[in-house]
């Protein structure tokens, strides 16, 4: 944490009541809203099994209900980025966790599965759109040489979700009920809904028009780092999306050990979001690139790992610590979006989500085929290796770009449409250089 001001100072001894919030607590209020999200996305994932028998469907059948959610966030994070352009931010942000809100408390009353997948549908439309808004209020309050940290402490809430909102939403899957799981979501998107009132910075309405925000759609770089994003991190899940039928089927370990293993996969999605990003604030893309090569060596061995349980928590380790690429490509798409980064922040999420319905659809297609839950692995492997060779395309990308042209340059432009958001503390960016740290 920054370090206070010496006590001495009169502006802090006098008047403590008027001190802005701390960096600090502003970053964990958007990061709650990672927790909730992060929440009900995997673990909708890991209670598959339970609510297909509740509701007397077929696994895969089941999965059109993840597939749903993502749907809702491929279409609805461009649409309300467009449609919120003229509002401030920390008025979106306070809607969209009630609508989120709204939708999980919908699943946890649908009395059907047709009714659980348009629920699931509504839970997933503002879900690109926080995560977009919430990066950009992030990156607008640290120095531009830590953007990428800033973002992934706000994804933070998303990957300390899957070790202890994952795990224990499918404990009270098992012990209460698949729906208590998604009630205790809504009651922390309402949480979030609090925090982000209290403490999200006040900003101006009308930074943005929605004719600006589309202008993301012409550049190149904008579509090659949202198909990296779309099919490299499909990989993932993929794997993760049948990781609790594998541990029971072939691994033969008990449901009761299934949250160890989810905390697991969350543990390295942890400190892949907590340590990577410092590497891609130096190296961003050649960073990006080694992600994904990581992630395809660790998919390719996960079926000869899957009957064994101590090589196979290793296993889920390494691929939950691929994770790391979403913020990565946040930054990225800040770097090459010009003045539309509100649609392109979002984008970044409807991409990743994408990806969380193509995994599944490809996951579950070979497992249909009779090749074995394990298969899950090398389908997960080669989209990720298509990732990395949409990467290589990217990387090498040298036409032009709205931002990326000199560094003093790409500073002020970068600079131009956040800075409008006045900052959360004037004193924080003189106190120290690394406010995140």
């Amino acid at each position: 944490m920054t370090p206070s001001p010496p006590a001495t100072s009169p502006s802090t001894t006098s008047k403590p009541a008027s001190a802005p919030p701390h960096l600090a607590i502003v970053l964990f209020s958007l990061a709650m809203g990672g927790f909730a999200i992060g929440t009900t996305e995997f673990a909708s994932m890991s209670l598959l099994p339970f609510f297909a028998a509740d509701l007397h469907i077929d696994e895969p059948t089941a999965g059109h209900a993840i597939s749903a959610y993502a749907l809702g966030v491929v279409l609805g994070a461009p649409l309300i980025a467009v449609l919120g352009a003229k509002f401030a931010r920390r008025t979106q942000l306070l809607a969209l966790m009630a609508v989120f809100a709204l939708g999980n408390a919908l699943t946890a009353l649908a009395p059907g599965f047709g009714s659980m997948v348009a629920a699931r549908f509504l839970s997933g439309l503002p879900h690109g759109a926080y995560f977009g808004i919430a990066a950009l209020v992030a990156a607008s309050l640290v120095p531009q040489h830590r953007r990428s940290q800033a973002v992934g402490q706000v994804m933070l809430g998303l990957t300390v979700a899957t070790i202890i909102g994952v795990p224990l939403a499918n404990l009270i899957g098992q012990m209460v009920g698949w729906r208590a799981s998604f009630g205790l979501v809504s009651l922390l998107a309402l949480l979030t809904v609090l925090l982000c009132a209290l403490f999200a910075p006040r900003d101006r309405a009308g930074r943005s028009d929605p004719l600006r925000e589309l202008g993301a759609l012409r550049s190149r770089r904008v579509w090659t780092t949202l198909a990296i994003s779309a099919i490299g991190f499909g990989g993932m899940f993929a794997v993760y999306t049948y990781l609790a039928t594998t541990l029971i089927e072939v691994t033969k370990v008990s449901t009761e050990v299934i949250p160890f293993f989810l905390a697991i996969f969350g543990i390295g999605a942890t400190l892949g979001n907590l340590f990577v990003p410092r590497f891609a604030d130096r190296a961003l893309m050649p960073t990006a690139g080694g992600i994904l090569v990581f992630a395809a060596v660790a998919l390719a061995v996960f079926p000869l790992v899957a009957g064994n349980p101590w090589l196979l928590a290793i296993d889920i380790f390494a691929i939950g610590a691929s994770v790391a690429l979403g913020a990565i490509l946040q930054t990225r798409l800040m770097d090459v979006a010009g003045d539309a980064q509100a649609l392109a922040a979002a984008l970044n999420h409807s991409a990743f989500n994408t990806a969380n319905a193509l995994g599944p659809f490809l996951g579950g297609l070979a497992i249909r085929q009779g090749l074995g839950w394990t298969s899950t692995g090398p389908v997960g492997a080669g989209l990720a290796v298509l990732g990395f060779l949409i990467w290589i395309f990217a990387y090498r990308d040298i036409g032009p770009a709205p931002v990326e042209h000199a560094s003093s340059g790409d500073a002020s432009r970068q600079a131009g449409p956040l800075k409008q958001a006045p900052p959360l503390a004037p004193r924080e960016r003189s106190r120290s250089e690394d406010p995140v740290a």
